[in-house]
């Protein structure tokens, strides 16, 4: 066979391959053999039918393709091997032309990073405040959450709990009926549908309202999705919210075991600050890997962003099999979305993704990063500690070969993102002349 290399940008090496008559012919001698023994041929026994006959029965071109099959991928792996080639997964082949037999074969490359000077990036993390209105607004929702309702009689307002009669249908077809139903009236709510809440406003014990509203374009039932409801109600009962006192009683309704306001505070405070702490920790890190990957060159093939596409792809997929209400409305969703809207839905994040991932990966390298027995035994057992009855079968699995190695790699990410963090806060050592520190 006749080879023509060629390097292209993304870290791919084009081949260019002619395949010789006597290549061809022994893919098609090997074609007919292996066809001739499962292929039924009137008139003669499986295997028995001459070649001329076989041609004739499935047609030339059938064989040829078959042949093909095995010969493209063979003299592919022969092509790279002859020219030195590593690599990095399966080529992507495409036949150019049959006479003679020309392919190309786009041949990704391993992926190729180089880090900046990643340990001279010194960032702030930023300063952690808690103010008391945040304390308060969760003593706030804590007393909506314990409020009472109570009848009232005089139009509905904001926050009010109305119970009514509802039917409604779309198209002819019901939609939402319900006798007795319980509805907090909250401005701006998208429940039932947007807008239903502020009809019910101004409403009067018995009265009855009929009135149309527009289902939105990303309604979770898609089959409903866009088109117009009607609705008719009849309101019931009207209840009025009172919030409790903010005082001990409060504080034992909320949470029993502690008692006290001032200690209620206190659980709240230590509870935001947590939180606020956690959140502020993985923005840092974000800020951190960011800033390390900007320093870096990365270029690796465009088949790993092909590779990660379809495992975003797949994990949607499956969210909205799972978060549909109907085989129907699932169906519906996957009518209303092509796969290449996908793709381009996608593809950018999968980019950063794959580029993320290669830097760190290179990062674990320049620091010698490992994950050692201990490690992956504390890490396992912590992962199945709060599992039950389960606990056992739970350690079995993430104990198995694949998964064992899942967790060995998620710890040496975090490993690797811990690292750079120390790097990053490290305020002692001296920064380069000419650097200026991160933002």
């Amino acid at each position: 066979m006749k080879i023509l290399s060629k390097k292209v940008e993304n870290r791919q090496v084009l081949l260019t391959v002619e395949m010789e008559p006597a290549e061809v012919k022994e893919a098609l001698d090997n074609s007919y053999a292996r066809l001739v023994k499962k292929t039924s041929v009137p008139g003669f026994r499986k295997g028995k039918a001459p070649r001329a006959v076989l041609e004739q029965h499935i047609g030339k071109e059938n064989l040829l393709e078959d042949a093909l099959d095995y010969l493209l991928p063979k003299a592919c792996a022969d092509a790279i091997q002859e020219e030195n080639i590593e690599a990095f997964t399966r080529p992507v082949i495409k036949l150019k032309q049959k006479k003679p037999i020309v392919f190309e074969a786009q041949v990704p490359l391993p992926p190729e990073v180089k880090l900046g000077d990643y340990r001279n990036i010194r960032i702030k993390p930023k300063q952690v405040k808690l103010s008391n209105n945040e304390v308060d607004a969760v003593i706030e929702e804590l007393r909506h959450r314990h409020a009472t309702f109570e009848p009232v009689e005089r139009p509905v307002m904001v926050k009010d709990v109305v119970g009514f009669d509802i039917s409604s249908s779309i198209g002819g077809k019901p939609f939402i009926n319900e006798d007795g139903a319980q509805y907090q009236v909250l401005p701006d709510s998208p429940l039932p549908v947007p807008g239903f809440a502020e009809q019910l406003l101004g409403m009067k014990r018995d009265e009855k309202k009929e009135f149309k509203l527009k289902i939105p374009e990303d309604y979770p039932a898609d089959l409903v999705a866009g088109k117009e409801a009607l609705f008719k109600v009849k309101v019931m009962e009207i209840k009025e919210e009172r919030l409790p006192e903010i005082n001990d009683d409060l504080a034992k309704g909320a949470a029993p075991d502690i008692g006290t306001l001032d200690s209620l505070r206190g659980q709240i405070t230590a509870d935001l600050k947590k939180s606020t702490e956690d959140e502020a920790r993985l923005e840092y890190e974000e800020r951190v890997i960011d800033a390390v990957v900007y320093q870096s060159e990365v270029d690796f093939p465009p088949i790993l962003v092909d590779m990660e596409v379809d495992r975003m792809i797949s994990q949607e997929l499956r969210h909205w099999q799972t978060a549909a209400r109907s085989r129907e409305e699932y169906l519906e969703r996957l009518k209303k979305t092509t796969e290449a809207e996908l793709q381009e839905k996608f593809r950018p994040y999968a980019t950063q993704r794959v580029t993320k991932s290669l830097v760190l990966g290179e990062v674990v390298k320049a620091e010698k990063i490992e994950v050692g027995e201990a490690d992956l035994v504390a890490e396992i057992g912590q992962m199945t500690e709060n599992a039950g009855p389960k606990k056992e079968e739970q350690q079995k699995f993430l104990n198995s070969p694949q998964p064992r190695e899942q967790v060995r790699q998620l710890l040496k990410t975090q490993k690797t993102i811990q690292r750079l963090v120390e790097i990053a806060k490290d305020s002692k050592k001296k920064i380069k002349k000419g650097k200026k520190e991160a933002k």
